[in-house]
């Protein structure tokens, strides 16, 4: 057999990186980062992207974070996502290898993908399954003999690929998100359903009612409500122990597991435990109830958390990197809740002038520490103070989870 043409992979990061150990090394890499040509521990070449010459390749691979406007991505000509290179390329070392490929499952969405992706795993572990994609695993170091694999599936990478198929597609509920990469909303939605494109008779696509969607061989389910998702797929949401978001992150999963083998197992889906940092509870020194929800940086998750909490005086945390989108649906949102919100942030004064209009009782704080501390002042036993910025970290923190760890640390030191 001939030896593989390697690719040129764009971008040095997690997923190209294992798309070159794959292949053994000795692949070129272009990275916006390099300021001089160096080679790393296996002899890939990374080089400036400036340096690429596209004539000179044959094949390119990009990292999914690199925009569609990038010089790289403009300047290509033979350009794949890693899915398309890995799953349907005949330069793929998985195909190469003549192996099958397991069953399929794609997850994507704007919130709740992470939650649903792991509480799927977690109830196909015994049939074989591994979790990867955008959480974990690059698709490059998934075990090719798995039975199943669940992929994690960003609107970055589905932007991207144009052949690889899923089995089964679960599209989570959509809101604006990523304008920033994707253009507008209309793009972000087109990417976040272009996986029915490629699908065929007899794969199901299980998405949200009202998306505008594409012409598709597949079975296309569209739901709106845990109401219907109880009803179709004959799952009991009383006998799970989640509620708001992650309910129905479980009624999906459940319901993909009622595809494929005919079982809900609730003791199974009961036994998974959330993730740090996503309505994370905390009680403080004086037994009062605090959530950590920091990952929740854009609004439909901060929503999500509100519902959660609906029962409570919401003293609520919001405020960061918002990235230009419109805060108007959070602030009429709020007005459904018991609620007093605590602006911080690079967007702070943003939030404040929407508090005015919405007629929202708003405090500025400015930082989180002194959030936390004014929070204190009010919160009793039948309130609950909770961090979901609806906006990213980077304004003041190195992370989300930077901010929720701190978020914490001022919440146990409270006396």
């Amino acid at each position: 057999m001939l030896e593989p043409i390697k690719p040129t992979l764009f971008g040095y990061g997690i997923t190209t990186k294992a798309i070159a150990k794959a292949l053994g090394g000795g692949c070129i890499f272009f990275d916006d980062k390099a300021e001089e040509p160096y080679y790393d521990d296996i002899s890939n070449h990374i080089l400036p992207s400036h340096l690429f010459d596209p004539d000179a390749s044959d094949l390119e691979v990009t990292t999914p974070s690199l925009k569609p406007d990038h010089p790289l991505i403009k300047s290509s000509k033979n350009l794949l996502s890693e899915y398309d290179y890995m799953l349907t390329s005949k330069e793929s070392p998985l195909l190469r290898a003549d192996m099958p490929l397991p069953f399929q499952i794609w997850i994507s969405g704007t919130n709740g993908k992470t939650t649903t992706t792991q509480m799927l795993t977690h109830l196909l572990t015994h049939r074989g399954a591994v979790s990867g994609g955008n959480i974990g695993t690059p698709l490059a170091e998934l075990d090719p003999k798995a039975t199943i694999w669940v992929l994690e599936s960003s609107s970055y990478t589905l932007h991207h690929t144009k052949s690889a198929t899923p089995n089964i597609y679960l599209l989570l509920s959509i809101t604006p998100d990523h304008l920033d990469w994707h253009g507008d909303a209309k793009s972000y939605e087109e990417d976040k359903l272009r996986p029915l494109l490629t699908m065929r008779e007899g794969e199901l696509a299980l998405v949200p009612k009202g998306l505008n969607l594409p012409t598709t061989d597949a079975f296309v389910v569209e739901y709106d409500s845990i109401e219907f998702l109880a009803e179709y797929f004959h799952i009991e949401p009383s006998q799970i122990n989640f509620k708001a978001a992650f309910l129905e992150d479980a009624m999906l999963a459940l319901a993909i597991t009622r595809v494929l083998y005919d079982e809900v197992d609730y003791d199974l889906i009961n036994s998974f435990e959330l993730d740090a940092n996503r309505q994370e509870e905390l009680r403080d020194a004086q037994g009062r109830l605090w959530v950590n929800d920091t990952k929740a940086t854009n609004i439909d998750a901060a929503i999500q958390a509100l519902k959660a909490y609906h029962d409570h005086h919401i003293y609520l945390i919001a405020g960061g990197d918002d990235k230009g989108v419109d805060l108007t649906p959070f602030f009429v949102a709020m007005r459904e809740f018991d609620l007093t919100l605590y602006t911080i942030g690079a967007n702070s004064i943003k939030q404040l002038n929407l508090a005015k209009v919405y007629d929202i009782e708003a405090i500025e704080c400015g930082t989180l520490d002194i959030a936390v501390e004014a929070i204190d002042e009010r919160l009793d036993e039948n309130g609950v103070g909770i961090l979901s910025p609806a906006a990213a970290s980077f304004d003041q923190f190195s992370s989300y989870k930077q901010r929720g760890e701190l978020f914490m640390k001022f919440v146990r030191d409270l006396s």
